[in-house]
Formats: structure tokens, C-alpha cells, sequence
């Protein structure tokens, strides 16, 4: 089976910024036709514009994908481009801090619309429209779309000042096996990217702020370094590939070996 995403449609959400952008950047690379979607449309249009005017195989779509319209019109925008969805990147996430002994903390149920739901409603819709773009094209066996969340060690790795970001990422792990199982007749596979520290540009501004923060993270990784954006958007692209085409379910480790040591960190996210 190949690796290959070239020619495929993607819509990659948060690609603003951060590793959204890494991974529609590395899409573009590898042949594939991508829509950036985001809020920040300066950021989008700064990130997208020269290339877009270069390659026929980029737009960008700029909204609230926590409103229903929005989601519409993202789908209507990435058809009248390029005809066709095969790949979704739920890579939009948002992340806060919770005071888990105050009850007027609304930090939890914010990063669950915005991580968890919103990626579900959007992975919702773009399955019905692979399903439907099956059907109309004569499309009987074979796999017809990949979905992938992009997930944190945090659903795992629990810090209280991170207990609402922890809770919609294992909230989001869970989402992406439960469509898996309910997508799997239809040839649609779900599968996640869990990461640990990458060395963004939030991460910079943290080890700056923060003495020992470097360190800290050393010693909780087997494989003593911070990651980077590339390493996640390799393994994005091996799950959207045919080459993963029997994979499904799965949300695949990507942070050095971290989650396999017993220590907690305030650095697990």
C-alpha cells in the first residue's frame, strides 16, 4: 500500500497556526489539495495568499466552525474547489487553564465545545458527503475517506491546572473510536494523533517564562528531547494514506515515549 496523499482532497482545521499549519504545509508538499480552515482569516490569508496564487491545490476558508452554518459553508467551499472531501484534519484545538475547586469555572465545558464537539459535527458532516460523493460516483469497495483528530498525551496525563484541556482530549480520544466502529461499514477510518511537547511557538514563549522547563520535559521524555511539528504530521499523513487502510480506531502516539514512564509532570500537555 502506498503513502502517497497526492492528488487527495483535505480540509485541516486550525491551520492558522501551530501544528495545523505544519500539517497543511506538509499536505501541500506532498501533492495533496488542501482547504486551511480557521478563525484567524489575516493569519490565513498571510499563510495561504502566495501560494495559493502559485498552486491551484490551496484555498482557505476563514469562520467559527462551532456554528452549524459555518460548517455548511465549508463544506459548499472545499466542493466548489475541488470538486471532492477525502481527508479531514481536525487539528483546531484551544487550550486553558481550570481551577478545579471553583464551580463558577466554565473552562470545561469551553474546551469541550471547542476540541470535542466541534470536530465531532465537522467529522459528521464530511462523512455524509464522502458517503454521498460514493454513491454518486459508483464507488462499491475499497476505503472512500480518512478522518483524524488531533488529540494531547493530557487525555492521559492528568495536571489540575489542565483539567479541562485533559478531559476534551480524552473526550476526543473516545469520539474518534466511537466513530471508527459507526463509520467502519461505510469505508470511512477515524483514527487520532495523540502529541506530547513540540517545540511551538506557545512552547517557546513557555521555556522563556519558565525556568527548568526545558529540562523537566527532558527528563519526562525517554527520548530526552522535544518533538517537532514534523514528526506529527508524518504520522497524520501515514493515517490518511492507503497505506493505513486497515487502520482504524487507533490514536497514535507521537511524544518520545513520555506516556510510558509513571511520573506526572506539570509539562504533560
Amino acid at each position: 500500500m502506498s503513502l502517497s496523499i497526492q492528488g487527495k482532497t483535505a480540509v485541516i482545521t486550525g491551520a492558522a497556526n501551530g501544528v495545523g499549519l505544519a500539517i497543511a504545509r506538509h499536505f501541500i508538499d506532498r501533492g495533496a489539495n488542501v482547504m486551511f480552515a480557521d478563525r484567524d482569516e489575516a493569519r490565513l490569508a498571510d499563510e495561504c495568499g502566495a501560494v495559493e496564487d502559485e498552486k491551484g491545490q490551496v484555498r482557505y476558508f476563514a469562520g467559527d466552525l462551532r456554528e452549524k452554518l459555518t460548517v455548511a459553508n465549508l463544506l459548499s467551499a472545499t466542493i466548489d474547489a475541488f470538486d471532492r472531501i477525502d481527508i479531514l484534519v481536525n487539528a483546531s484545538r484551544q487550550v486553558l487553564t481550570t481551577d478545579p475547586l471553583d464551580p463558577a469555572d466554565s473552562s470545561v465545558g469551553t474546551l469541550l465545545e471547542q476540541n470535542m464537539f466541534t470536530a465531532l459535527r465537522l467529522s459528521q458532516a464530511v462523512a455524509k458527503r464522502m458517503i454521498q460523493q460514493a454513491e454518486e460516483n459508483g464507488v462499491e469497495e475499497g476505503p472512500i475517506g480518512s478522518i483524524i483528530n488531533i488529540s494531547s498525551i493530557a487525555a492521559r496525563r492528568t495536571h489540575p491546572d489542565l483539567m479541562g484541556y485533559s478531559i476534551s482530549c480524552a473526550a476526543l480520544d473516545q469520539a474518534t473510536r466511537s466513530l471508527a466502529v459507526a463509520l467502519a461499514p461505510h469505508r470511512i477510518r477515524v483514527n487520532g494523533v495523540a502529541f506530547g511537547s513540540l517545540m511551538s511557538a506557545s512552547l517557546k514563549e513557555s521555556l522563556n517564562e519558565t525556568d527548568g522547563l526545558r529540562d523537566e520535559i527532558k527528563q519526562c521524555t525517554p527520548m530526552g528531547r522535544i518533538g517537532s511539528a514534523r514528526e506529527v504530521t508524518a504520522a497524520v499523513q501515514f493515517l490518511a494514506s492507503d497505506g493505513a487502510g486497515f487502520v482504524t480506531g487507533e490514536v497514535l502516539t507521537v511524544d518520545g515515549g513520555r506516556t510510558l514512564l509513571d511520573n506526572v509532570s506539570t509539562a504533560a500537555h
